[in-house]
Parts: C-alpha cells; structure tokens; sequence
C-alpha cells in the first residue's frame, strides 16, 4: 500500500448512499440539498445522522426549524441530484431550475421529490462541528419508502450518482 489522501480514499470505498435533505426556507417553499453521506445511528428510538458544510444553506434551515425530512432519490431524478447538489439554494430555487417534481409529506410542511425511494421526516436533535462540517443528528419520526424505486449511489468520489446495479465500471 501506499499514502494516498482522504478524496482518492472516497474513490476507492465508492459508492457510498446518497440522499437529499429537504428544508422549508423562510417563504415556505422548498430547499434540496445533495449530501454524500448520511447514515442510521439506532432503530430504538429511531435515529440517523448526516453532514453538511458548514455554509449549507440547507444547515442553516434546519438548524433554524429543526426539521428536516431526508430522502433517497431514486434513478429518474440523477441529474438533477448533481445539480442540487453544486448550487446554492440561498439565491436559487432549485426545485424550478432542476424540474423537479414535489410530493407531499403527511404531517409536514417540507415537500420532497416525488421520485424518492425513501423518505426519513425527522426532528433535529443536536448538531456537532466536524471539521469543516457540521454532523446533524435527528430523532427519526416517520418513515415512508417505495420499494419500486432505484436508489441512486455517489461513485468516483462522488463524481457521478448512479443505482448501484450498474456497478463500478458503469460510473466511472
């Protein structure tokens, strides 16, 4: 083996989840950010965690409303992941500039993609600096899946999302 550094790692271990984390901004619409990496912390109570620079946009709606409803975006929306995932929602309405279709969340106010396999509506329990990242950590208050969906996976060190049936050689 030899020393290599932390983003050609990334490359290595890929893929790695997905997901997109869904705020309400302050004129009650929609923000969707693209985060790499996310993870569940306890089935009992249910909880997950994930972390986002600390100039997200979407950080700052969650820790300012405290909810938070993290999805996994299935195969029909890849692009527009990509897309969500290099712009800001600060100035940009990214649900219009992407085309991406919302659906409804019941008992929330945040809206998500309508093409998402899961859906983890949550409340944010605390936060923790990591770096240049803040780790969230959210107390998980229901779950909505659709089993019919084609979760999309982060390869080449996040370069490119793709579902994980097309392996390696595919997305690179």
């Amino acid at each position: 083996m030899k020393k290599i550094n932390l983003p050609r790692a990334a490359k290595l271990t890929s893929p790695n989840p997905v997901s997109i984390v869904c705020t309400e901004k302050p004129d009650g619409s929609t923000n969707l950010a693209t985060v790499s990496w996310w993870t569940y912390l306890s089935f009992n109570p249910g909880m997950i965690a994930y972390a986002m620079a600390k100039t997200s946009y979407s950080g700052e709606m969650v820790r300012n409303n405290q909810k938070v409803i993290l999805t996994i975006p299935s195969a029909e929306i890849a692009d527009a992941v990509m897309g969500c995932g290099s712009t800001t929602g600060r100035d940009t309405d990214k649900v219009w500039k992407f085309g991406i279709e919302l659906a409804e969340v019941e008992g929330s106010s945040i809206k998500i993609p309508a093409h998402s396999c899961v859906a983890i509506q949550c409340g944010m329990k605390e936060y923790h600096e990591v770096g240049d990242h803040y780790l969230y950590i959210c107390d998980v208050e229901q779950v909505y899946g659709d089993e019919n969906g084609n979760a999309l996976f982060a390869w080449n060190g996040y370069a490119k999302v793709a579902p994980a049936k097309h392996g390696r050689n595919a997305a690179l």
